[in-house]
């Protein structure tokens, strides 16, 4: 990896790119009324994929991005979780028929805060109001803090089989800065507890480019984490946007690692993961050679949505719970973000759609061609072109950002076949960037790029 590229470019703001248009294009145009009616319009032998959110946790860790707020009261949980199970008879009951499911993907905040019976009666709500398939993977995330051996066996018998750790980092110098104080032995106490269990798709989350984070520290969360030998690691960059997220006023920016340094960081991660045997997977997942991400990539059929790079393959994702996000193949939903917004709608027998994005036919080959780069660090312009009825010529032709990255390396041509050279695939966010219409770099939006 270069570092005279990390400079010209890591400062830039860009998108995550797990959808396209990204969320903040989403409008109020696209209301309860739309997407019920994109419901109803779902193809016959149409399968789905679903996202619960759920957004409670019980204390704040201060490098948080997600939608959630502190609880103290577990009626308020509970009450939630009625909610949700309404909203997914709801849906159910607008689409008209029990569709099939091969995904379920519980987020937060912190699912695992509900009671182990009201989880547990959430997934059996969801098995009569879909047909859930055998195979279906349903995968959770998980505060390693938090988890009780109750909550564990609730998981085994609702089907889990996947749990993603939050780790973040072993450093208790970093730990304190971010308020969020785990220890090594918490985190493989639950993961002993897990596999017990039978639940053997364990993914730890690390970030890099935290408060006192140095590559040091970096190395030694990689090497505790590697004894707990997880299937799968994501590996994010801590995204610094306190005028969007209050709490991060919090962490003190004067020990925030600058652009260079997260640099390193990242690249210290990753080379030792992948010496440790670990596929690298697009942007900022690494996989064992056998897990079934790691044979997607290799088989060029991973895709991208709102939770990373996953081998999900369907199109329509139905998204519940405050501030979650659907899409179909229409385009895409989000649900009112205040949890007092969304309870009401759903109460008075509405869906609690706030706002959405309706596709172009344009968005759905720039999206196409996004998801390729940021999945396969390439893309074939003229077969995905032609699949679309549009010209690569015009396609590059549009895509002014992408002269500078030629001119630098980063990118190389070789006719209508796009590649991201090898020591710049970090900056792959910037070459999908080339060819994102809605883009307004003046926005500081996103994070970095690096």
């Amino acid at each position: 990896m270069r570092v005279d590229l990390a400079a010209s470019y890591g400062e830039e703001r860009l998108p995550r790119y797990t959808s396209y248009p990204t969320a903040p294009h989403f409008s109020a145009a696209i209301g309860a009324k739309t997407y019920a009616g994109w419901l109803a319009q779902l193809p016959a032998g149409a399968s789905a994929s679903l996202y619960l959110h759920v957004p409670f946790c019980r204390e704040m860790c201060w490098y948080c991005g997600c939608h959630t707020q502190i609880v103290r009261r577990d009626e308020l949980i509970a009450a939630y979780q009625r909610t949700l199970r309404s909203e997914i008879a709801l849906v159910a009951d607008t689409i008209g028929r029990r569709i099939k499911v091969e995904h379920i993907h519980f987020g937060g905040g912190t699912p695992t805060i509900m009671a182990p019976e009201a989880f547990a009666e959430l997934v059996a709500e969801m098995r009569r109001a879909f047909f859930v398939l055998p195979s279906a993977e349903i995968a959770v995330e998980i505060d390693p803090r938090t988890l009780t051996a109750d909550m564990v066996e609730a998981l085994r018998l609702s089907g889990v089989n996947r749990a993603s750790l939050g780790v973040q980092s072993f450093d208790p110098v970093v730990q304190r800065a971010i308020n969020r104080v785990q220890s090594f032995e918490q985190t493989a106490s639950v993961v002993e507890m897990l596999r017990r269990a039978g639940i053997n798709g364990i993914n730890f989350d690390l970030i890099y480019g935290l408060p006192h984070q140095t590559v040091a520290s970096c190395l030694d969360t990689v090497r505790r984490s590697l004894l707990l030998a997880p299937d799968r690691f994501s590996v994010f960059g801590y995204a610094h946007v306190p005028e969007f997220k209050k709490h991060q006023r919090m962490i003190n920016e004067g020990v925030l690692p600058d652009g260079l340094a997260r640099h390193d960081q990242a690249c210290a991660i990753a080379n030792a993961l992948k010496e440790a045997g670990y596929v690298q997977i697009g942007l900022d997942h690494f996989a064992r050679p056998d897990d079934s991400m790691a044979v997607a990539f290799k088989d060029r059929t991973l895709r991208r949505n709102f939770q990373g790079y996953t081998t999900d393959q369907g199109e329509v994702l139905l998204g519940f719970g405050a501030s979650a996000i659907g899409h179909l193949p229409q385009g895409y939903v989000q649900n009112e973000v205040q949890i007092g917004a969304y309870a009401e709608g759903i109460t008075a027998g509405c869906l609690a759609t706030a706002k959405g994005y309706g596709l172009t036919d344009d968005d759905r080959l720039r999206a196409d061609i996004i998801e390729r780069i940021m999945c396969e660090f390439g893309a074939d312009l003229g077969d995905i072109c032609a699949r679309h009825g549009a010209e690569p010529e015009a396609m590059l032709k549009s895509a002014s950002r992408l002269k500078p990255l030629i001119s630098d390396g980063v990118v190389r041509l070789d006719g209508d076949r796009l590649a991201v050279a090898k020591d710049s695939r970090f900056l792959v966010r910037s070459v999908a960037a080339a060819f994102d219409a809605h883009l307004d770099p003046g926005k500081q939006l996103h994070s970095r790029a690096v």
